[in-house]
Order: C-alpha cells, then structure tokens, then sequence
C-alpha cells in the first residue's frame, strides 16, 4: 500500500491533536471547579468573615456606649447617646441585611447560629433601648439612686448576654475561616493536580513532536526545499536545471509536473521575445486545448497588434488636438490680456478725473494755514474725497466717506462732491448741520432717479460725513458728523 504524505502527516499530528485535546478537556474542567471555588471564597465565604467582624465590632461599640450611657453623667443630647441610637437603628440593620443576604451558601448549622445570634442581639438592643435608655434621660436622671441602682443592675446583665453572643459569634467567624480554609486548599489542590498533568502531558508532546519532526524532515522537508530553490530561481526569471528525483508519492508528481512547466516557459519566454521586438507573425502552438496560458498568449499576440495600430492612430488624434488647443488659448490669453489694458487704462484716466475736481494743496492752505492733506486712496480710484471752500467769511471743510471702494465708490464720492459745492454756493446755508440735512436729501433724490423695479432692490448706500465751520473773525467753530445714507 502507497503511504502519502498527508498520512504521514497526519498520523504523526493526529497523536498530537488527542494529547492537545485531552489537555484542554483537563484543563478546562479544572480551571471551572478552581474559578467555582474561587468564587465562593472571595464573593461569600471572605466576604462573610468580614460582615461576621464587622458585627463583632457592632456589639463591642454597642456595650462599650451603653456602658458610658449609664456610667458618665450626661445631656440628652450627648454625641455618643447620639451614636448608640444610630448604631441600633442604622448600623445594627445594615450590617444583619448584609449578613442574611450572604447566608443562603452556609450551610444548615451555621444558618441557625446566625437567627439564633440576631434574635439573641434583639433582645439585648430592646433591653437597651426600654430599660436603660429610656430610663437614663436628662442630666438629672444620674442622681436619682431609684432610678440609676436598677439600670446598673440591667447593665450587669446585659453585659453576660452580650458575653454570649460573643461567644456564639466567634464560633460561627471560625467556622467560616475554617469552610474557607478547606475551600482554598482544594483549590491549591487542583492546581497542583493541572500541573503535574500539563507536565508530563508537555513531555509526551515534545516527544511525539520530534518524531513528527523526524518523519516531515527526512520525507518533505529536503524535497520541498529543493523544489524551493527551483521556484525561487524561476521568480527571479532562472530556468533552473537541476530535476526532483523520480519518487511515487506527492513530491514526485510534483517533480514531474515542474519539470514540464520549465520547458513550457522555455518555449513561452522565446515567443515572447519575439513578440516585445514586434515580430507579430511568430508562431506558436499551445501545449493542449486546456492551456490557458498558451491561448492567452495567442490572443496577447493578437491583442497587441491591433493596439499599436490603434494607439498609433490615438496619437496622431490627440496631438492634432493638443495644437488646435494650445492655439485657442493663446487667442484668448491675448484677449484677455486686452481686456484688461482697456479696463486699467479707464480706471487710471477716471483717477486722473477724481484727483482734478478735488482741491488742490495750494487752495487749502488759502482756506486752512498751516494744513496739509493726506489722501491715500485703497484702490486706483477711492470712494473717499474731501472738500474746502470759503463763504462769508469762514472756512469750511469736509471729509467724507463714501459705501464702497474703487469704481462704486468713486461714483458715490462725484455725486456727493457735486451735492456738496452745489448746496454751499447756491442754497445760502453756512451751518453744518444745515448742510448736512440738504446732503441727505440731496443723496436721496439722486439716487432714486430710477425704475420701478429697482426701488424694490435699495441697498444701504449712502456717506459717513464730518464738516468743520471756522469763524476767523468771532473765534467760532462748528463741527459736526453724520451718517448720510440712501434707504
């Protein structure tokens, strides 16, 4: 019978694969009881302990206060009477819910120590609370001996009960101890057990993986390296030369199959030469009717001829267009560059109109001694301008801000240029705020020279304007500013 290489294979890793499962079945079932255990210990058993010690503690504070209860004069409202009553009502309850809720795990003994110590307590906080507490009141109460020589006696007696519980207490805290106690050595005990198991079970598996390890090197692992290099060598673009040995099993049919895949690429790597140097009319002849690789070349042949055709033709098209559009867009580079001369060169003569109706330097120094001006427009041409003139005697001048920049802005600043010389010369006002008022209803009237249809589209337009009266004569000025707007 033929042994493949995959029984070889399997059978070696099948022993591994039952080790590895027992393994895991073992261990799995020993870290539930162990976890199981564990959580026992730490969610009731420690935490039993705890609230049993708390509860110890309870009792103790509870007999070391109704000792100074009875024992030190006080108020009503001392703080410690105030702590006793809290213990009782607050304390004592929180910790016996604690305590019930984890009860349910104990066991049937130690669930009746528990109600026969909380009754026990009951009793002993009633006595507190009816016979001595209720009885020692105010801070008169100690010198009453009718009073206070029963409550010592009922302290004395309360004290051997609470002895009692105490006693009844610390056996049921050692038993809880001892349950965990138990609980944790069998839980070490488990451990140990998964230990010695996992040992000597990883034993027997590094044995079984060497053989394995034997089996694979001696009849896959060298083979499998030489057909390796083969393959390294052939995705480096090598034919190697060396040939796998003649065996019956899967490598050897991996042999031979490489072997006629080395000289199928042997005659695949001279058609493709001769097709990359664009010998086209080469022939060549699949290995069969089942191989896709010698069809695909074929048609890769094909392929490749009717390309060049088309890509040669392609790019006859295309540069044919890339000229047609690089001529075009010279043409309205040109254009554009046209454009823009004529719109800069209009601007610029519109500058030189702006500059010619404002005043120039020497005027105002005829209307303001000892001035300067300083204009420096944002734009070619500028929505701001200023205005000087003498009437009567005074010197009036003007600064204004007109809405917007360059062209909107210069029209703006001529409409209210023209406005300004317009009213001074020939209304007869002097005032500035006189002035100001014609100003708006000047800028209005001006700018509402329009269609129907436009007035339903008003913008904000308008002036920010400041004028300035000086009376050389009287030692008087008027100054005023005002928001001149188009609504």
């Amino acid at each position: 019978m033929k042994i493949t290489i995959g029984k070889k294979i399997g059978f070696g890793f099948g022993i591994v694969i039952v080790l590895t499962i027992v393994a895991f079945i073992f261990t799995n079932i020993t870290l539930k009881d162990s976890k199981k255990k564990t959580d026992n210990v730490v969610q009731v058993v420690t935490p039993s302990v705890a609230a049993l010690n708390d509860f110890n503690l309870l009792l103790e504070s509870s007999q070391r206060l109704i000792s100074k209860w009875v024992n030190v004069q006080s108020v009503e409202d001392e703080a410690f009477k105030k702590d006793l009553v809290d213990l009782i009502h607050k304390d004592y309850p929180k910790v016996k819910a604690e305590i019930i809720a984890l009860s349910p795990t104990w066991t049937k003994d130690e669930k009746l120590k528990a109600d026969s110590i909380f009754l026990a307590t009951d009793k002993l906080f009633a006595t507190y609370k009816s016979d001595i507490m209720s009885q020692v009141l105010g801070f008169a109460s100690y010198d009453n001996a009718q009073i206070m020589f029963p409550v010592k006696v009922v302290l004395e007696d309360t004290e051997v009960d609470a002895a009692k519980i105490h006693e009844q207490l610390h056996g049921l805290i050692e038993a809880q101890k001892a349950h965990a106690e138990r609980v944790t050595n069998e839980m070490f005990d488990s451990f140990t057990f998964l230990q010695n198991f996992v040992k000597w079970l990883g034993i027997a598996l590094v044995i079984g993986g060497i053989f394995v390890a034997m089996i694979t090197v001696r009849t896959i692992v060298k083979p499998v390296q030489l057909l390796k290099e083969m393959l390294k060598a052939m995705s480096l673009g090598i034919l190697p030369k060396q040939r796998i040995p003649t065996r019956s099993d899967e490598i050897g049919d991996m042999g031979n199959a490489l072997t006629g895949l080395i000289g199928a690429l042997e005659s695949t790597t001279d058609f493709a030469h001769e097709v990359g140097t664009g010998n086209f009319a080469s022939e060549y002849k699949p290995l069969s009717e089942h191989d896709n690789l010698g069809h695909a070349l074929i048609k890769m042949r094909y392929n490749l001829a009717e390309n060049e055709r088309i890509l040669e033709q392609k790019v006859i098209e295309r540069t044919e267009e890339v000229v047609r559009q690089k001529e075009e867009i010279l043409h309205k580079t040109t254009e554009l560059e046209q454009l823009f001369t004529q719109v800069t060169d209009s601007i610029r003569y519109a500058k030189r109109i702006q500059e010619a109706i404002l005043p120039p330097e020497f005027y105002a120094k005829t209307i303001l001694p000892n001035s300067f001006i300083l204009y420096k427009p944002k734009d070619i041409v500028s929505g701001d301008f200023y205005w000087l003139d003498k009437k009567d005697g005074k010197s009036m001048v003007a600064a204004v801000d007109c809405t917007g920049h360059g062209v909107p802005g210069a029209f703006m600043s001529i409409v209210g240029f023209n406005l300004l010389k317009d009213i001074v010369n020939n209304s007869g006002l002097e005032a500035p705020g006189e002035i100001m008022d014609a100003m708006s209803d000047g800028v209005n009237k001006t700018l509402h020279n329009k269609t129907e249809d436009e007035s339903a589209q008003k913008t904000k337009d308008g002036m920010d304007m400041t004028m300035i009266s000086v009376d050389y004569a009287n030692n008087k000025v008027q100054l005023l500013g005002q928001i001149i707007l188009y609504t």
